[in-house]
């Protein structure tokens, strides 16, 4: 189980193009094994070396960590988006001057309440362990994450220029407030930079007007477009904006609700079955298939839940909310639910 979610954590570390590159040399080296060109034990060798090169990534990060000579560090996040912003940085040739510093914990979901303390970080541990299907090890090392966040902050230089990007969602809004209060007692200038705002300046067609909700959403051209013609002075944070985002914060800090949503420009906590109806008006949606028995596998739904979801949110989540109707008696399932994949479930019948 650590193994697989090794795997699926240097995945997420990659920017799109990287994620390709990798799945076209993997088939290729397959291909080659398939049609029996060379040796079994030398044909490996290629898959070998990228699995260790991927799962050595975290060895790699620290090349991005805030140095005295940087001039800029980027706050972004999530892995997705800072996979993609690496990459537009090596493209450019910036990464000796540009630094990153990531938030990985999954600020949408989960008890907020004392996250700024070791207390808080251990409660909000505990609810993600007892909910969230796997999180034991997706999110065992949170701790240590905090401490090396505040660790990279204090690095960054004061001639330093910061920029903070967000998207529109509750996980990056939540998540760059939190950022504006970490940040509170450095005296470097910061700009906030939308990328909701950005991606449809700079990547929309003329004749179709596109809607960016996630950072993760913006292509590396048009990031490195972005980049190319950033101009922090114009989203600079005056100190007012920052005071404002870092109250913001503290508001939610100290607010034990499990889950929030983006809405009319706030994050807003909301019930924790806030997705149900909606999770099972999807099931109503979907055709079972032929000899199923009206069963449909939960990923399935999870899957088209998740993909035509308003909200950006977390498909760990909705799986919980799916046992979660299971046990209130509204599915039935069958399966163990250890993970989505590993059960099916639909409508309970009306007697």
């Amino acid at each position: 189980m650590k193994e697989h979610q090794a795997i699926k954590k240097a995945i997420s570390r990659l920017s799109e193009e990287d994620a390709k590159q990798a799945l076209a040399l993997a088939m290729l080296h397959v291909r080659s094994l398939k049609e029996g060109e060379g040796q079994p034990e030398d044909g490996t060798a290629p898959l070998i070396r990228l699995y260790d090169g991927l799962i050595g990534l975290p060895d790699k990060i620290g090349i991005w960590e805030p140095v005295p000579d940087c001039s800029h560090v980027h706050v972004v996040i999530g892995d997705s988006f800072a996979g993609s912003m690496k990459h537009a940085l090596e493209e450019l040739g910036w990464s000796e001057r540009h630094k990153l510093i990531v938030l990985r914990d999954p600020y949408a979901i989960g008890p907020l309440a004392g996250i700024d303390s070791p207390q808080g970080r251990q409660a909000r541990y505990e609810w993600l362990r007892d909910h969230i299907a796997e999180a034991d090890e997706a999110y065992a090392s949170l701790e240590e994450e905090y401490e090396e966040l505040l660790r990279s902050i204090q690095r960054i230089p004061d001639h330093a220029e910061v920029v903070v990007w967000t998207g529109g969602n509750a996980f990056e809004q939540a998540g760059m407030r939190h950022a504006v209060y970490l940040l509170g007692g450095k005296g470097n200038t910061v700009s906030l930079y939308n990328t909701t705002e950005i991606g449809e300046k700079l990547d929309s067609d003329a004749r179709v007007r596109r809607s960016f909700r996630s950072s993760g959403e913006l292509s590396s051209k048009t990031l490195q477009k972005a980049l190319t013609r950033m101009s922090p002075s114009d989203c600079l944070l005056l100190p007012s904006g920052r005071a404002r985002l870092a109250e913001e914060w503290k508001a939610l800090s100290e607010k034990a609700a499990a889950l929030r949503i983006w809405s009319e420009g706030m994050v807003l906590e909301v019930p924790a079955d806030y997705y149900d109806d909606y999770l099972l008006e999807t099931l109503d949606g979907i055709t079972p298939p032929a000899g199923s028995d009206g069963f449909i596998r939960a990923a399935r739904l999870i899957g088209q839940a998740f993909g035509h979801c308003e909200q950006v949110t977390n498909d760990s989540y909705l799986e919980y909310r799916v046992r979660e109707l299971v046990y209130a008696g509204k599915l039935e399932i069958k399966g163990v639910p250890a993970a989505m994949r590993f059960y099916s479930v639909r409508r309970r019948s009306v007697q």
